[in-house]
């Protein structure tokens, strides 16, 4: 679901980054996603197994233009619910380590069925 995850926010034209995989000398991009993978538990077990994998992520984004930073979440909002991705809630301020960068995020989740 992670390549899935990225290919969505791709889409939007600006880098898609693990969280935390910038190094301490990389500049920040203008604009860009972050994302990290919380848990991907297995959901609803019968008979000892599991019928798919709840998959739990972070995905944030941050920007220079503080507008920018909720308009492209909110699009990015829009676009993942599109792709059945389970969106709960309007998104949250996350912290930045760059005082030029604002922060936005959301929690996202992806329901996998295993094929029987």
């Amino acid at each position: 679901m992670e390549d899935n995850l990225i290919d969505i926010l791709t889409e939007f034209g600006y880098p898609v980054l693990r969280q935390g995989s910038l190094t301490p000398d990389e500049k920040y991009p203008e604009h860009f996603f972050t994302f990290w993978n919380n848990d991907a538990p297995d959901h609803s077990h019968y008979d000892n197994s599991e019928y798919g994998t709840e998959w739990n992520f972070d995905v944030n984004f941050y920007s220079t233009d503080p507008e920018k930073t909720y308009s492209v979440l909110a699009q990015a909002r829009t676009k993942l619910k599109e792709n059945k991705w389970i969106i709960p809630g309007q998104g949250y301020d996350v912290a930045s380590d760059e005082i030029t960068h604002t922060g936005r995020g959301l929690r996202a989740y992806y329901l996998q069925i295993q094929e029987v």
